[in-house]
């Protein structure tokens, strides 16, 4: 591994972001500027040309704008609505009753539209406002609502699982997907723990208990919008089609059911495909760009060279692993996630796999460990979309926000060091 090209690879990272170049365009100048010091000019150009459309070649990639667009049809088409009615008569009469519903919404509607953004913008517009009205404070509400969001991306369907399947060279979606039910719902309920507990010392009124037909009749409402959970990943697991196959078909089905609920328009549609259409410029410009860099990082020796210092410090498992995850951890507050996936992935699974650990555990710990960055400044994209539609500022939601961490934290603990919350359902599959 050579020193000059990795000093200017990070370097040129830093100080692009430092001064509010997009994250895109700072990890592809980047890596273009490395090889520009290893190589020609005209060498290098071409190759970081070619490395970014290479890096898009992918038939997996298809889903990504598929579940791109089923998400923007789901989220405005009555789902998220339904789903809070819901949960609403599950948990509403429990302390922290509309922080509980927020929770479990985020995770059901973040499991069907498979995007946080989209979790964060419904459930803070639905529930923020009722949650003020039984006199819940504004942060408190926010900082709910912002962590909660992120469990859809462990949840699947999940578009982030599927970059990382890409990244790790092909470790099944079927078992990634599988696999990210558990600690999903796992970090869900130390959310609802933390929450229930924070609203019991604040005093914060409970709901009335709904009754069985209340409970039955919302139920019913949800089912259709929650059959695309089993539709989908039953598919999958069934092997009856594949992840891309999956996303188009969710597309169909999501269309059929907003025009069944009669909350589609065409002025509606029109901005949901616009919408999608954004979203999946930008992740893919990202996509691109960060495997442009992974194989500018690969060219270089650096994953290797990183592997062997990783080892030389300790060959001791848990060691590794918490070593790993402080500088994830580290990593998610100044990335967004999907370069950091795409980056980070080649450079410690090597190291992971040679202590044995299964590829497929290692990507339910990277997509856990970099949600929490979502959350927290200066990129964390989540954060501000539930501060802005809360109408409130992050310093202020700070203090709520902490305990959630610690929440968050702890079930990527549990996770990181119980390999079988990840792996036994795949292993019931044989996948």
């Amino acid at each position: 591994m050579e020193y000059i090209p990795l000093l200017v690879l990070v370097l040129s990272f830093i100080c692009l972001l430092a001064i509010g170049t997009p994250v895109a365009w700072s990890i592809a100048i980047s890596a273009t500027l490395t090889m520009l010091v290893s190589i020609p000019a005209l060498p290098a150009l071409t190759t970081v040309a070619q490395r970014m459309a290479a890096g898009l070649d992918s038939f997996a990639l298809l889903a990504i704008p598929f579940f791109v667009l089923s998400g923007e049809l789901m989220n405005q088409g009555g789902i998220a609505r339904r789903l809070i009615a819901f949960a609403k008569t599950l948990v509403g009469a429990l302390p922290g009753g509309l922080a509980l519903i927020n929770i479990i919404s985020a995770m059901l509607m973040g499991a069907i539209a498979g995007s946080a953004l989209a979790s964060a913008s419904a459930m803070g517009s639905m529930l923020g406002p009722e949650m003020e009205k039984q006199g819940y404070d504004r942060e408190f509400g926010a900082a709910v609502n912002i962590t909660s969001a992120t469990t859809g991306l462990v949840i699947p369907p999940s578009n982030i699982l599927i970059v990382y399947s890409l990244a790790s060279g092909g470790a099944s979606i079927a078992a990634l997907f599988l696999a990210g039910y558990i600690p999903g719902i796992l970090t869900g309920f130390l959310l609802m723990v933390v929450a229930a507990l924070w609203a019991r010392r604040k005093g914060y009124g409970v709901g009335r208990r709904s009754r069985l037909s209340e409970v039955l009749k919302t139920f019913v409402d949800a089912v259709p919008s929650l059959f695309l959970l089993v539709l989908v990943i039953g598919g999958i697991v069934a092997g009856i089609f594949t992840a891309t196959e999956a996303s188009a078909i969710a597309v169909l089905y999501s269309l059929v059911l907003g025009w069944i609920y009669r909350e589609y328009t065409p002025e509606k549609l029109r901005a949901i495909a616009l919408k999608a259409s954004a979203t999946t410029a930008i992740v893919m410009l990202l996509i691109g760009a960060s495997m442009c860099m992974s194989w500018v990082l690969s060219y270089q020796h650096i994953p290797q060279g990183i592997s062997d210092g990783l080892l030389g410090l300790t060959d001791n498992k848990i060691a590794i692993l918490l070593l790993i995850n402080l500088i994830l951890l580290l990593v998610g507050i100044f990335m967004d996630m999907t370069p950091a996936v795409l980056i980070f992935t080649p450079i410690f699974l090597p190291v992971v796999t040679r202590l044995g650990i299964d590829p497929v555990h290692f990507g339910i710990i990277m997509i856990l460990n970099l949600c929490i960055g979502l959350c927290t400044p200066p990129v964390g994209s989540v954060l501000f979309v539930g501060v802005g539609i809360a109408r409130t500022s992050i310093e202020k939601v700070v203090r709520p926000l902490l305990p959630l961490f610690l929440a968050m934290i702890a079930a990527l603990f549990l996770v990181t060091y119980f390999p079988e919350l990840s792996l036994w359902l795949p292993g019931l599959f044989d996948l």
